[in-house]
């Protein structure tokens, strides 16, 4: 089996792509990987290094959703069929729909990933309708109709993308995953609560932590600022204390992080799945989370929650956490478990090989 999978290298895909790929690999699937959206530094794409059977093909073509990329997408789609033609794959994974409407004679699976249209009525309660909004919406709209498959990470998204252009007429979900072993659940909980956002990012509404008044525990955050947030030189955001900011951090630095943190506190109130609550899970943080649809979907009763967008309900249930030990560690266990029996990168992986394998032999009845 043949799988050209596409990537881009900005946030979660890549991790994602890490994850998928790095497990087909090892069950002697054989992938070509193209990544859009910018060069990767040679760390970021270390893990392909220790891979056979896999030809990795990085670009710097901008992606779909970026405001001025739209004759990079068309250079892009060229580009693209230029590797099919030459590489000649059984099957297409492809992260961005904007490739679903490639007039290929091969399947198809298009992975919903996020969208604009989505993230905008969440966070914003409205969607743009602007000229790019349009042809962004045509894009979109093309591409999930030339898929074979559509796949979604969470039914919420898949939701999403029936309000937003039409449901598939092929579609289903399958949940990310993470590799237990590349976290630590057994290190000693210190006194501190994580947590993760582009403090630019409307959708990741860390803004809520800089709005509480008096945080019962130090809080530790991840993510990149913007110069609207000033930052001291302890790592304190705008002066709001025990709130410290800890820059841009490697992939091992944010396992330490949370490997150590008692508490993960998930702020975002647009999350179509969010890998990170689910490698602090992985880590053992009680997870507290914005009461958004997908974070019930996925967490269940394995997260405590708050009400989204609103700070004193966030410190109220922070204050609960911190100030019981045993509900602290009841949450803590709750998550890794969950996390363990329906988010790994094995079982996610296997699902994929799954829809390969019936994709393939569909086309092969229909030939």
């Amino acid at each position: 089996m043949h799988i050209l999978v596409t990537a881009d290298t900005i946030g979660g895909v890549w991790t994602y792509t890490r994850e998928l790929v790095t497990g087909l690999a090892s069950r002697g699937v054989r992938i070509t990987l193209v990544s859009f959206g910018g060069i990767p530094s040679r760390g970021r794409r270390a893990w392909l290094d220790g891979l056979s059977g896999v030809t990795y093909f990085p670009t710097g073509y901008g992606l779909e959703w970026m405001q001025d990329a739209g004759e990079d997408v068309l250079e892009s789609m060229r580009y693209l069929r230029n590797v099919i033609d030459e590489c000649k794959p059984d099957l297409l994974h492809l992260s961005q729909y904007c490739y679903g409407s490639l007039d290929v004679m091969l399947p198809k699976i298009v992975v919903a990933h996020s969208d604009v249209m989505s993230w905008s009525q969440s966070v914003r309660g409205t969607q743009p309708n602007d000229s790019w909004a349009q042809c962004y919406r045509k894009i979109v709209g093309n591409g999930l109709a030339g898929a074979s498959l559509v796949i979604a990470p969470s039914r919420w998204m898949l939701g999403c993308i029936e309000s937003c252009y039409s449901l598939p007429q092929r579609c289903r979900v399958i949940y990310n995953g993470r590799t237990p072993a590349l976290f630590n659940p057994s290190v000693r909980k210190q006194n501190y609560a994580a947590s993760a956002g582009r403090l630019w990012d409307e959708g990741k509404q860390s803004r809520l932590l800089m709005q509480l008044a008096s945080p019962p525990l130090p809080i530790f955050l991840a993510g990149a600022a913007t110069a609207s947030h000033s930052v001291d030189e302890t790592g304190r955001t705008g002066g709001t204390p025990g709130v410290q900011f800890k820059g841009q951090l490697s992939e091992n630095e944010m396992r330490e992080l949370l490997s150590r943190a008692a508490i993960y506190i998930a702020t975002s109130k647009y999350e179509p799945f969010g890998l990170a609550p689910l490698e602090a899970a992985l880590s053992r943080c009680a997870i507290l989370a914005s009461d958004i649809p997908s974070f019930r979907e996925i967490w269940g009763d394995a997260a405590l929650y708050f009400r989204s967008d609103d700070s004193k309900s966030l410190g109220e249930a922070l204050g609960l956490l911190h100030g019981d030990q045993t509900l602290r560690m009841t949450y803590a266990d709750r998550a890794y478990e969950h996390a363990l029996q329906c988010y790994t990168a094995d079982r996610m992986v296997e699902e994929y090989l799954q829809v390969y394998t019936a994709l393939l032999e569909r086309r092969v009845s229909a030939a």
